[in-house]
């Protein structure tokens, strides 16, 4: 099944096709469904509709199509009803006396949502004029079906049905209508169907939507899905048949296995996101796959990719990692013996019946029953209700304002230069932005535009901003993408993308990698002297050196996990060094500590201490304390040379809590070509990070700028995220703590 052309014929719909499409229901929700048949079917006599059929059937079409999804009967009541008190001498107060709160009040709510906002004019010549007025148009609505929804989601549903058949009988309207009804779908119901995950809903709105306002793309895409339909259908059941075999062999239980339909306005998106013909969209072959539990979700795709070879950068987890409407399910693409590239969804029973209802899904077989909520329908409407209370606000613009700054505070919305809307967690980047457009896209990101304007790869996204990707054909994502210090990608789901890419090359060249980032993060701290490669792999459980730099190559460790693991080692062993050392010597005095310095000294009290201004220590490097003849106890790093070789001087010390106040002077080594506004560039970085630069001293020679920096830190970590921000500046080419 692939491309659903939607093609409706009227079928027999009366009360008794309704009630048939709900076995479930109890005798006096069937007599409640009755008596609101009976009741609509009165109020609309004599009341047609543009086609010429009674205007009661489009009531009984919209109760239909929610008993197809199986919701409750105050639902199906509240279908019959949706239009009564707009366009019948029938009342609120009517429906109350008659059908209870919950229907009267689902009606009411609906009642209120006849009226759409103005369009935003189609030939406004200023894009961003154009989709700053949809953003409005939507937020305007989305606030109307919010605001009168109350608590009840059912609202929403109520009328995303009554939209669907209208679609679904738009022909007998003007172009010029057709148009607009069509536009108002695709920019409002079909994104609202995908918020509350209503795949079911979302795919008919979209394709009829489609067929309107591109027909010709609509016919042309139509004919091409017809003309090779038998022999798609025809190798998608030997897919399957040999799936189905497969699977069974490795003792699956219940498999259930099918072509997934691939909807036409999805081909036509991708066909023009990628630019690409019809005949190179490979996922119109694909196939869904649904078991009984999560287990067997991840052995059915290890059996795919056994079988067939998996399509590079094709593979999205959403059962553990779920998207933003709560959709779970795992997708992959391989390519068969014959190479053929197939498209494959795995997912559990209950998986499913959430991607296909969404909300609406907690209705089905459920009866209302309050008592059976479960967790998934609960997220939902924790979302939703965050949507609700917004307060009296009349103008659309104050209320855009408020749901940017307040409701939407974890999410920001983006625009593309045609005015396609997308939504970002809160702090994505362009890079976050390409890899979430499409995989390809992320991994030959090269720059961006915002609003017009150049901006870095780590510029943080606002609402309202419109982005443009720029792309190179050539080359991949870079390994600094990965470091958390550098602000790159905030998405786990780039990071995955950027990981999967980087463990897709050559395992020398993730060896050769792996070794310049691992000696990069060392020579920053000032420790590529006294750790050895093989101690820093051990740390982490490899045994084989190659195989640790392997996955740094690949991405898989990055160098702010190399530089947390190395501190933790060190504060857990110099742990256990004072523990056995209290355990040795005697301790009249105790440990005292020096607020000034935050460093805990063994059987001293009274006595000055100081910081070796030859090693710098800083926490939580391990550290000793040297006795000096009248000037104190001065304290150095263990690997500092200059410390005394007379045992009896040298004394356990040890960092005390950490704390903000106490900073930790630290000289570095900048170099870089010299340029315009670099000092500015650098002084502003190290502000940012509120840092104290004490002193600083800089020379150029032959184009070329040689910094020694002063900085005031708190602990290694922060200098480690310093140094790393500032290695990233232009025109920098080495920056590294001076130790000595």
């Amino acid at each position: 099944m692939v491309g659903t052309t939607l093609t409706h014929s009227t079928p027999v719909m009366n009360l008794q096709s309704l009630l048939d499409a709900l076995p479930d229901l109890s005798p006096s929700d069937r007599a409640l469904v009755t008596r609101a048949y009976a009741r609509a079917e009165k109020a609309h006599e004599n009341q047609f509709r543009k086609s010429g059929e009674p205007f009661f059937t489009h009531c009984v079409a919209v109760a239909h199509i929610l008993a197809e999804m199986r919701l409750d009967a105050e639902a199906i009541c509240a279908a019959l009803l949706h239009d009564i008190i707009e366009d019948t001498s029938v009342r609120y107060e009517d429906v109350l006396a008659e059908f209870g709160d919950t229907v009267a009040n689902i009606v009411d709510a609906v009642t209120k949502l006849d009226k759409l906002p103005k369009q935003a004019k189609p030939d406004t010549p200023d894009k961003s004029r154009r989709a700053n007025d949809r953003e409005v148009e939507y937020m305007e609505y989305m606030r109307k079906i919010f605001m009168t929804m109350g608590d009840d989601v059912r609202v929403a549903l109520v009328k995303l049905a009554d939209r669907l058949h209208n679609m679904r009988t738009l022909g007998y309207m003007t172009p010029e209508k057709q148009k607009t009804v069509a536009r108002e779908t695709l920019d409002i119901f079909a994104p609202l169907a995908n918020r509350l995950g209503i795949w079911q809903l979302k795919w008919q709105l979209e394709d009829l939507s489609f067929r309107y306002l591109y027909p010709d793309d609509y016919k042309d895409l139509a004919r091409r899905i017809d003309e090779k339909r038998d022999d798609r259908e025809r190798y998608m059941n030997e897919v399957i048949t040999t799936l189905r075999e497969e699977i069974l062999k490795h003792g699956v239980k219940n498999p259930t296995i099918s072509g997934r339909p691939k909807h036409m306005y999805s081909i036509f998106k991708k066909m023009d996101r990628k630019d690409m013909p019809f005949e190179n969209i490979y996922d119109v072959r694909a196939v869904r796959v649904i078991v009984d539990t999560v287990p067997d979700c991840y052995l059915v795709l290890g059996i795919v990719h056994n079988m067939w070879k998996p399509v590079p950068g094709e593979f999205d987890d959403y059962i553990a990692s779920p998207k933003d409407n709560f959709y779970r399910s795992l997708h992959t693409a391989v390519r068969d013996n014959r190479g053929k590239t197939v498209e494959v969804q795995i997912r559990t029973w209950e998986m499913h019946e959430h991607a296909e209802y969404g909300v609406a899904a907690h209705w089905r077989y459920k009866e209302g029953n309050k008592k059976d909520r479960d967790d998934n329908f609960e997220q939902r409407i924790a979302y939703i209700r965050r949507l609700m209370d917004q307060g009296d606000m009349d103008d659309p613009r104050q209320f855009v304002d408020h749901m940017k700054s307040e409701v939407f505070q974890d999410r920001v919305y983006v625009f593309t230069p045609k005015g396609d809307v997308f939504d970002l967690v809160v702090g994505a980047t362009p890079v976050d932005f390409a890899y979430h457009v499409h995989t390809e896209i992320g991994h030959q990101c090269r720059g961006a535009k915002v609003n017009g304007k150049l901006v870095g790869l780590d510029y943080v996204l606002k609402t309202g901003d419109q982005i443009e990707i720029i792309t190179s054909k050539r080359g991949g994502p870079s390994m600094d993408w990965l470091n958390p210090n550098l602000g790159y990608v905030k998405t786990d789901r780039a990071r995955a993308k950027i990981r999967h890419w980087f463990r897709r090359q050559d395992r020398d060249k993730h060896i050769a990698m792996g070794r310049e980032v691992l000696e990069r993060e060392l020579k920053r701290l000032g420790l590529l002297d006294v750790m050895s490669f093989e101690s820093v792999a051990t740390h982490f459980g490899f045994d084989k050196l190659d195989d640790f730099l392997a996955n740094v190559g690949a991405g898989d460790i990055n160098g702010g996990q190399i530089v947390s693991k190395i501190l933790d080692v060190e504060r857990k062993e110099q742990a256990a060094r004072d523990k056995e050392t209290l355990k040795a010597r005697s301790s009249p005095s105790g440990l005292t500590v020096d607020p000034g310095n935050g460093v805990s000294i063994l059987g001293t009290s009274g006595m000055l201490i100081t910081l070796a201004k030859c090693c710098r220590p800083v926490p939580p490097e391990e550290i000793v304390g040297y006795v000096t003849r009248g000037r104190g106890v001065t304290v150095h790093r263990s690997d500092c040379p200059n410390i005394n070789a007379e045992p009896e001087r040298i004394i356990p010390v040890e960092w005390g809590r950490p704390s903000q106040t106490n900073r930790y002077s630290v000289p570095i080594e900048l170099v870089a070509y010299d340029r315009e506004a670099l000092m500015k560039d650098i002084s502003t970085l190290i502000a940012d990070e509120k840092v104290n630069m004490s002193a600083v001293n800089v020379n150029v020679n032959q184009g070329i700028a040689h910094m020694d920096i002063t900085l005031e830190i708190t602990d290694l970590q922060h200098l480690q995220r310093i140094l790393a921000r500032l290695s990233n500046i232009g025109s920098v080419r080495e920056v590294r703590r001076r130790t000595h």
